[in-house]
């Protein structure tokens, strides 16, 4: 398989970036967009081999279009890296997308432990993923924040939103112009040494993400 690149949005991951690079199958390649930490996150993933670069304004969409506009590789991986993905199961999601079988393929999460998904995460993931399948026919049960899909055609989609709404927006906008969408189950763990995601860690970031992708869906 070619190279592909692997695009990890990036804020103050310092615990997490060790463990999430040393797990990179052969043939993937880190891009760590960071989004502005003050942990040494940026040097941590240099010095294990990653390419590093700077994305703003603060967001999750800005830090993850940041690496996608400095991704070189035919197929572009998108994973969180905060630990709560298992890198050996990227080939899950990329493997079908390079053998031109699916165009945007999510991981759909299967959580590992009780507590690795908040029931209000778990609550508003669900609620967003019934509307895109009522009202976009899109046959999905999760925003899939590990995915693949090839990047000329990512590039092309010209994403706008720079926020919690990116993944959505990216969903929206492939429905849209015909890719055929799918998941694949991946494991969802534990974030690295008891950190939070800034997403569903709270209630109030599980309200702001609603929020966004709600802005995306009713645009």
């Amino acid at each position: 398989m070619p190279v592909i690149d692997v695009v990890l949005p990036c804020l103050n991951e310092a615990a997490a970036l060790p463990w999430v690079l040393s797990r990179l199958p052969a043939g993937f390649r880190a891009i760590v967009a960071d989004n502005g930490s003050a942990d040494g996150s940026p040097r941590i993933a240099a010095a294990h081999g990653a390419t590093v670069v700077p994305a703003a304004p603060r967001g999750f969409g800005a830090a993850a279009h940041a690496g996608l506009c400095a991704a070189t590789a035919d197929v572009v991986c998108f994973m969180d890296a905060d630990g709560s993905f298992d890198p050996r199961q990227l080939p899950r999601v990329a493997g079908p997308v390079a053998a031109g079988e699916h165009d945007l393929l999510l991981g759909r999460r299967r959580p590992t432990t009780r507590g690795a998904w908040p029931l209000h995460g778990r609550a508003g993931n669900a609620v967003v993923a019934w509307r895109l399948r009522r009202t976009a026919g899109i046959p999905v049960h999760d925003l899939g924040p590990m995915r693949a899909a090839r990047r000329e055609a990512l590039l092309a989609l010209d994403l706008t939103d720079r926020r919690f709404g990116y993944p959505l927006e990216m969903m929206v906008r492939a429905a849209a112009a015909g890719w055929r969408i799918a998941e694949v189950d991946v494991d969802y763990a534990p974030r690295a040494a008891g950190g939070r995601s800034k997403v569903t860690g709270t209630v109030r970031g599980t309200l702001r993400a609603v929020r966004d992708m709600s802005r995306v869906l009713a645009s």
